[in-house]
């Protein structure tokens, strides 16, 4: 049995958050009736001619210096020539020889190991149309999402695991939503992952064959698709066969690959420049006003606010994995400076409750500033921890505020102690055998009494005072 490492270059297409297509006026939008969004030019009739977003390019140029690349003085569009049901024209307008950027880099980190990412190349091209299996031997086609524009970021083969492949996408997600170029969503398909697989002896430099998986389109599958890949190839090597150069997909259901055709040669779609586009031309002045506006990374996001709130490293990068969620943590922190506090609630109850209803942060109803008071309400002692979870629970649902939430439902924390010892009392009274074994030296039903007396007071007692005047009182018969 040899031993082998997997090689792994990534392909990453982004849809571009711009408000209509690529070379044309049709609106971008997910979901509606089929073929409702299109023209003569995204559907490639005869006689029509594409003009370049000018907003797109933005956008790449954006995400390329974000990349670290370098962008190009001037850049073309090519046809890349295939045929397939989904590209109405037969050809798809790309970027082949004169990306816009290249020589780029993204650190990640695996393991509490660095290591950089190469990017070889940021272009910009057209997206195809939809495929509908509509049973036997029949497909439909919709074309609204033929024409949008779409950013292709293509790594050097620097990765070799399918944690690295999986860690990889998470930054370069998370760099694109902070830039505002791309939403994120791979669940809708505005973000797909192709990963390029190839295995090679460990300690040797020469590539095996590679094959491409196809539109991955969660971190689940990357991870899982780039794994059971690896080990499908290692055994199809230690067999004595050969791995070919094909194209395959990613079976969830059955939590495989399986081949979908055989891989294409690059010769194969005859590039071309497109002659009914011009040349793109970049100047330094251009270049730098992009620039300027950047914002602020993920990366720099993360140091700022361990240096600023104290953060641990740990919750920083949970923290800043999505702007939306730095921007709710910063927002939340400034009405509530107790920074830990807040990111353990938003990484545990908040993204529990996020999760279990499939949404972001981004929709959640929940505003920062009410957040920020109910953790006030809670370091006052008007509201215990317990309590607390209710009443988030109530403002995730319906949005209110968390004084409302107390005041309707009458919530906020008992601390009076003459009303703690009037209850204390009575379930004393009530369980005269533990009060005979705490006097006898047993302190084990202590606990049991405390939880009576909350019980009692539905959970509203404050639990330092109740602790308190409970030990006093069980104490004063022996005094």
């Amino acid at each position: 049995m040899i031993d082998y490492e997997p090689v792994i270059g990534m392909e990453v297409h982004a849809e571009l958050l711009t408000e209509s297509k690529m070379f044309c006026k049709c609106k971008v939008d997910f979901g509606g009736a089929p073929n409702s969004r299109v023209c003569p030019v995204c559907l490639g009739l005869p006689g029509s001619l594409p003009v370049a977003n000018e907003k797109a390019v933005e956008y790449v140029v954006r995400a390329a210096l974000a990349l670290n690349c370098t962008i190009s003085e001037e850049s073309l569009f090519h046809r890349k020539n295939y045929f397939y049901p989904d590209m109405a024209k037969n050809y798809q307008i790309s970027q082949y020889d004169f990306p816009i950027g290249s020589n780029g880099w993204i650190d990640i980190t695996v393991d509490g190991d660095t290591r950089r990412i190469r990017i070889r190349r940021v272009h910009l091209e057209e997206d195809t149309g939809k495929l509908i299996h509509a049973g036997g031997n029949e497909s439909l086609v919709d074309y609204n999402r033929s024409g949008l524009p779409l950013m292709e970021v293509v790594t050097e083969a620097d990765i070799h695991s399918a944690e690295e492949a999986r860690e990889y996408l998470v930054r370069l997600r998370a760099i694109l939503t902070y830039l505002g170029v791309n939403d994120g969503k791979m669940e809708e398909g505005s973000l797909r992952c192709e990963p390029n697989i190839s295995i090679r002896q460990k300690g040797t430099a020469k590539l095996g064959t590679k094959t491409e998986l196809k539109n991955l389109n969660s971190f689940r599958a990357v991870f899982s698709g780039v794994q059971y890949e690896t080990e499908r190839q290692t055994n199809v090597l230690n067999e004595g066969g050969k791995v070919i150069q094909e194209t395959r997909r990613w079976d969830d259901a059955n939590n495989r690959t399986a081949s979908m055709r055989v891989k294409e040669l690059e010769q194969e779609y005859r590039y071309f420049p497109d002659p009914d586009l011009v040349a793109l031309h970049f100047t330094t002045d251009y270049i730098e006003r992009q620039r300027s506006i950047l914002p602020e990374l993920p990366d720099e996001k993360k140091t700022r606010l361990m240096e600023k709130w104290g953060l641990p490293a740990y919750d920083a990068e949970i923290i800043t994995d999505s702007r939306a969620m730095a921007d709710f943590f910063e927002e939340t922190v400034e009405h509530c400076p107790d920074a830990k506090t807040v990111s353990n609630w938003i990484m545990g109850d908040l993204a529990k409750l996020l999760n279990a209803a499939g949404l972001d942060i981004s929709d959640c109803k929940v505003k920062p500033v009410d957040f920020a008071r109910m953790l006030t309400l809670i370091q006052e002692g008007t509201i215990s921890g317990k309590i607390a979870k209710g009443v988030f629970d109530d403002m995730f649902e319906t949005g209110k505020a968390p004084d409302a939430i107390v005041k309707s439902g009458g919530m906020t924390q008992i601390s009076d102690e003459h009303e703690i010892l009037g209850v204390i009392d009575r379930v004393l009274g009530e369980n005269s055998e533990a009060v005979a074994k705490i006097a006898a030296g047993d302190m084990k039903p202590m606990g049991f009494l405390v939880g009576q007396i909350m019980r009692h007071t539905q959970g509203r007692a404050n639990p330092e005072v109740v602790n308190r005047l409970l030990k006093k009182r069980v104490a004063e018969p022996a005094n």
